[in-house]
């Protein structure tokens, strides 16, 4: 983990929220010695997360074809 000093982290934040997602992680150390951790959250989501679909359909038709597709089954 690459580690800078707060100074260099404030001057270039942008840089270093880019190595934080491609490194997964960088340090920050404060003048007094503290060092922080600077990392991407993980992106939390169900894994039945799906996008949508652009249609033609109206609401009707949609449920008159999910109507026909119960029946088959």
């Amino acid at each position: 983990m690459k580690v800078y000093t707060y100074s260099q982290a404030r001057q270039k934040l942008a840089k270093l929220l880019d190595e934080a997602r491609n490194e997964g992680e960088v340090g920050i150390k404060k003048r007094d010695g503290q060092t922080f951790v600077l990392k991407p959250v993980e992106k939390k989501g169900s894994p039945l997360d799906i996008e949508g679909v652009e249609t033609d359909l109206d609401l009707n038709s949609l449920n008159e074809a999910v109507r026909e597709s119960r029946e088959r089954g």
